[in-house]
């Protein structure tokens, strides 16, 4: 889809504050409320917006132990990597899961309460999958940068 210039405005608007009003939209970018109504409503219906989310503070809710693993599957088999993937979406704790290239075969973002949670998330979650032949763990530091918008 081709954005123009006031869909690419209204879209990093809402990304930095989806609870705006059309209302407050229209004012900022000096349109109507229909004509932004509108637009929103196609930036929806044609997949430009997936979704509308709240982000939660994860040291409020004490999920701020934030671990980056490495996983190796055994074999790089199409049933394997499906298996992995489909079973992958069921561990509550994995926010994130990519499939790279390189060394290792997934990157999982994983959330928890501390050092004790992680531990026992590998043991009866994440090393319980079948196919895994190795993983490699890194822990944050400090949050250095985390942003969700999309500059276009």
């Amino acid at each position: 889809m081709q954005l123009d210039e006031i869909d690419k405005k209204l879209l990093l608007f809402l990304q930095k504050d989806a609870k705006q009003t059309t209302k407050e939209l229209s004012y900022k970018l000096g349109l109507s409320v229909t004509a932004v109504y509108e637009r929103v409503r196609k930036l929806e219906n044609t997949g430009v917006i997936s979704s509308y989310v709240a982000l939660l503070n994860k040291q409020k809710i004490a999920r701020d132990f934030m671990v980056l693993c490495h996983v190796k599957l055994t074999q790089h088999k199409k049933e394997y990597i499906q298996q992995f993937e489909r079973e992958v979406l069921n561990l509550e704790a994995v926010t994130e899961c990519f499939h790279i290239s390189g060394d290792y075969d997934y990157i999982l973002k994983i959330c928890v309460r501390d050092m004790e949670d992680y531990r026992h998330f590998m043991l009866t979650k994440l090393t319980a999958l079948e196919h895994i032949a190795s993983t490699h763990s890194s822990f944050m530091i400090a949050e250095v940068k985390n942003t969700l918008t999309i500059l276009l």
